[in-house]
């Protein structure tokens, strides 16, 4: 049907390529494009497609990003880059003509900071130039806030309380003593800056994990549970403004906060440029350097993550309860394309989104955030291509 071009050779990179190679009724033509050529040509191996093109890029800069968009010539570009690259990306695009998609939003590289407001930016010339952005098409978020829009178009006539409490529960053990099962530097920035949650009209700001509380997972049990502030809930109290109030909840361990209370501590959380040596260096980056690597730990990942949103609201004059979730086995994932689940979970909804714009389905100029288009094509594909969803219908959301 189409060139797609995959920008980024980490373990969503590597899940979203393995997925868009098991479609080439859809992709017919793939790029995998990376600041280190040799890691899109792993990943070209394991598939074991050598069809599949690789090239090197600085995602940093446009003037590359356009000289290889003009010469491959993609329909999309699926960014699972940085999420500080995330504008150069845009920019290109523009520039070449070319359709984009990612699954995290901006932020800046020297402030522990994302909002969506950056990219919205964009939103008058992605319809000038007639091509379509489609942010946060991961799992939180994007399946999240897929969920949202299925949720209000079939189950709700107003949504209240988006305890939307997106109850993002890793409960696999990845057996070291101390691993993010995404990008460190991203990780650990977006979990020491301070929660925020919508009430009442208004942004509540919290202390860093400061309220937690037991949530019961599908399968799992109880897990002790944090407030953290997520992207997608700027998007969807926007895009659904009967919200009264929205939250989002992340478990951790015991031992995971012990270990990062001990690296805030000594200084390693921290952003600001030091010298050491006559070199300049920044802590959380050189953290990142001698921690494991993500895309290191499916092998051994035993368990399982569950995520999903707890919705109160109102149908038909009266209050129901709605709670909608995936649970994905991290041996699984493995088994499939290398990666654990939580690379899994965020790389096949990217795969899902570029299809349902080659489809037609999702494909509308401007900058979108997915819950702005129709759910339901979404939703069958996620049961079709490996995240199948349960629902729960008035049932204790326990919040």
């Amino acid at each position: 049907m189409s060139k797609v071009l995959i920008i980024g050779a980490g373990g969503v990179g590597t899940v979203v390529a393995h997925k868009v190679a098991q479609h080439p009724e859809v992709f017919t033509e793939v790029m995998i494009a990376s600041r280190t050529q040799s890691k899109c040509d792993a990943i070209v191996k394991a598939i074991g497609n050598p069809n599949i093109k690789t090239a090197k890029v600085d995602a940093d800069n446009v003037a590359e990003l356009v000289a290889l968009f003009n010469s491959f010539k993609p329909e999309i570009v699926i960014n699972v880059a940085l999420p500080y690259q995330d504008l150069t990306i845009m920019e290109a695009c523009l520039q070449a003509g070319v359709n984009y998609l990612d699954t995290a939003n901006y932020e800046p590289k020297d402030e522990a900071h994302f909002e969506y407001s950056w990219q919205w930016a964009y939103k008058k010339r992605f319809e000038d130039a007639g091509l379509t952005a489609i942010l946060g098409c991961g799992f939180d978020p994007g399946v999240s806030g897929v969920y949202t829009a299925y949720a209000a178009k079939h189950h709700f006539d107003e949504m209240h309380y988006l305890d939307l409490d997106i109850v993002d529960c890793n409960a696999g053990n990845h057996h070291k003593a101390f691993a993010t099962n995404f990008n460190p530097e991203i990780n650990i920035r977006e979990i020491t800056q301070n929660g925020r949650y919508w009430e009442g009209g208004k942004w509540v700001t919290t202390k860093p994990l400061e309220f937690h509380k037991d949530l019961t997972y599908p399968n799992i049990g109880p897990r002790d549970s944090y407030l953290l502030y997520h992207e997608e809930l700027e998007s969807l109290v926007k895009n659904f403004p009967t919200i009264k109030r929205a939250r989002f909840w992340m478990t951790f361990g015991q031992e995971y906060l012990t270990h990062l209370r001990v690296i805030q501590n000594i200084g390693m959380a921290s952003i600001e440029p030091i010298n050491y040596n006559g070199m300049e260096i920044v802590p959380l980056q050189f953290l990142k350097a001698v921690l494991p690597n993500p895309q290191d730990l499916g092998e051994n990942y035993e368990g399982e993550t569950s995520i999903g949103c707890r919705i109160r609201g109102v149908k038909d004059g009266k209050e129901r309860t709605y709670y909608v979730y995936n649970n994905c086995s991290h041996q699984a994932a493995y088994k499939e394309t290398g990666m654990q689940g939580v690379s899994y979970t965020t790389g096949v909804p990217a795969m899902i989104g570029a299809m349902m714009f080659l489809k037609g389905l999702w494909k509308r100029p401007g900058v979108w955030n997915v819950e702005e288009f129709d759910p339901d094509p979404f939703m069958e594909a996620l049961n079709m291509y490996g995240l199948p969803w349960h629902e729960v219908f008035d049932g204790d959301l326990e919040l």
